[in-house]
């Protein structure tokens, strides 16, 4: 059970590749199996690398167990965030979320938001050999957020204030969790307030246009059509904000980067991408946008996706608690426990995939392979914005693979540090390509 208090906390939290799910874990898995018992942040802890045991977990969300975060994180979450509450007020909170993300994805405005900036970036990398890629996925999705939710221009004094506070905000998730002045958690604590005090459009700032869904102003359209809803108080309002801007922002970005990552690792995965891009270009007339009929003809690219999800394990695992003693599959969960399903354990486990740590888009043409990962979680928290990240990623990488060749740095991988980031910041090596087709 390790040190008194921090138990194996700390073993547990170390840095390893992503693509794999690090020494404790293979260890403790080799020596005790998939599920053991262990002393993780403060707590004693059934720690599973077990597809059915973690679905299981996930599934009875609310009933046997719930979510149970570090209060260092809660302290920066704050009590509204979704991660955070459980119940009607998760359901209610969720319920945002899911809207937000149905209502953006197939909706032209987006889109037309997402080409916009993509041509903005790409543009600006000309002249160019060299860009720190995970570093400008960051600020492309965050702009893309910042405008989709609040309505704010990337290039408005205002959208830069938030920026900073929002990047001020994620810094305290990898912080000690020190609430002294100056440090950078206290600092993670007060960002959403003063985040949202800087915009002007959250808590009673946000207002509601009858043209709010054609602008493409969609957190705007949900607040209003939803009585329960428009009773939230400001700070439930603020939650709600920072949650979908989080969402989109953070693990969107990483996806895009591990994307570009593992088809550079994997010649005939790339050029099958291109080509599927390629054929769909050829399709559309010289600057007719992307449409949502075009990413459903995406179905290689989809399959990428699915596959950098479960080969470089966006979230490596999920905090829950046992809400009374709980028995499955001859393991006794004691009440009060902490139960972490670890989702890389199923993505990445060689019963369940065959070359299990090999990149290979192709095995998602068996329809079974999604009853065997656990990329989105599951259960009643199942990632609310899975398929509006999607679209997200296939949209700027059409554009990024027609427009330029790249080569990662040798020495480049991902790491888990517990959230996906790279060595280096994923250096790439880039050159265009002469013909856009």
């Amino acid at each position: 059970m390790g040190w008194p208090f921090i138990g194996e906390t700390l073993e547990f939290l170390s840095p390893h590749r992503s693509n794999s799910i690090g020494t404790f874990l293979q260890q403790r898995c080799s020596r005790y199996g998939k599920v053991f018992k262990s002393h993780l942040f403060g707590s004693p802890a059934i720690v599973s690398c077990d597809y059915e045991f973690n679905m299981f977990i996930l599934q009875n969300e609310g009933k046997l167990f719930q979510a149970s975060y570090p209060k260092a994180m809660q302290g920066i979450l704050g009590q509204y965030s979704l991660l955070i509450v459980s119940g009607e007020h998760h359901r209610k909170l969720r319920g945002i979320a899911v809207s937000f993300s149905a209502m953006s994805k197939s909706s032209p405005v987006f889109h037309s938001r997402i080409e916009k900036l993509a041509f903005s970036m790409l543009e600006s990398w000309r002249g160019r050999r060299e860009i720190a890629f995970l570093e400008e996925m960051k600020k492309f999705t965050l702009s893309l957020m910042v405008k989709t939710v609040l309505s704010i221009d990337p290039e408005e004094p205002v959208a830069m204030r938030f920026l900073q506070d929002f990047r001020t905000y994620m810094k305290g998730f990898i912080s000690l969790p020190l609430n002294v002045p100056g440090s950078a958690y206290a600092k993670a604590v007060k960002a959403p307030a003063r985040t949202c005090s800087n915009d002007g459009n959250c808590g009673d700032g946000i207002t509601t246009t009858s043209s709010g869904e054609e602008n493409g102003d969609f957190l705007e359209v949900i607040l209003s059509k939803h009585s329960s809803i428009r009773q939230m108080n400001d700070d439930e309002k603020v939650s709600s904000v920072l949650d979908i801007v989080l969402g989109g922002y953070e693990t969107t970005s990483t996806l895009i980067s591990l994307i570009v990552y593992f088809l550079h690792r994997s010649p005939a995965a790339l050029l099958a991408f291109k080509e599927e891009h390629e054929a769909i270009r050829r399709n559309k007339g010289k600057g007719q946008p992307l449409g949502w009929e075009d990413y459903q003809k995406m179905d290689f690219t989809r399959n990428v996706t699915k596959e950098a999800v479960r080969c470089g394990n966006l979230v490596k695992f999920l905090h829950r608690k046992a809400l009374q003693d709980v028995e499955f599959k001859g393991h006794l969960i004691p009440r009060g426990w902490k139960v972490l399903p670890v989702l890389a354990g199923p993505n990445l486990d060689p019963s369940l995939h065959h070359d299990h740590l090999q990149f290979n888009p192709w095995r998602w043409t068996d329809k079974e392979i999604g009853k065997k990962t656990m990329g989105y979680g599951g259960g009643p928290r199942v990632c609310p914005g899975s398929d509006l990240a999607k679209v997200m990623v296939a949209f700027f990488l059409h554009h990024l693979v027609l427009a330029y060749r790249w080569k990662v740095k040798e020495d480049e991988y991902p790491i888990a540090y517990p959230y996906v980031e790279f060595r280096n910041g994923l250096h790439v090596e880039i050159e265009p390509v002469e013909s856009h087709v």
